[in-house]
């Protein structure tokens, strides 16, 4: 039985700029705002948790009307700590021209009972993937 994790958080950056941004640029900018922990993204197709060297993850669901798009782990990374399926999904809303309110969702399945605290710890990387990429758009970019 799937299992979720919700969270979510505002941002000082305009929808379309975050949703270019996230959705479309994020396989250049990820090297470039977390350095530390991401050496590269490669798109094979399509458009902190315990170390992982290697995750592939495949676009699952990408809609521009409403701003939304899903990852799933198809290689590596999180399945290889027991989860037979794990998703993360981004749904964007504006709330004013310059504010945005980016909502997280984790999806997953574990064949492992004691995996609950990673996708809560997910979250917490992803909030932080979040607020970096809004520190490097607003630094870097007129948004």
């Amino acid at each position: 039985m799937a299992k979720e994790v919700k969270t979510e958080a505002k941002v000082c950056v305009g929808i379309e700029a975050l949703w270019e941004a996230l959705a479309k640029d994020l396989r250049i900018l990820i090297p470039k705002i977390i350095p530390n922990s991401v050496k590269s993204v490669e798109v094979i197709e399509g458009d902190d948790v315990p170390k992982m060297s290697y995750q592939k993850e495949k676009i699952v669901e990408l809609d521009e009307s409403v701003h939304k798009f899903r990852l799933q782990v198809i290689e590596g990374g999180h399945l290889n700590f027991g989860f037979s399926s794990y998703k993360t999904t981004f749904q964007l809303t504006s709330i004013h021209e310059k504010e945005t309110l980016v909502s997280i969702e984790i999806t997953y399945e574990s064949e492992v009972e004691d995996n609950n605290a990673m996708p809560s710890k997910t979250t917490m990387s992803t909030l932080a993937l979040v607020k970096n990429l809004e520190e490097y758009l607003l630094n870097n970019v007129a948004v």
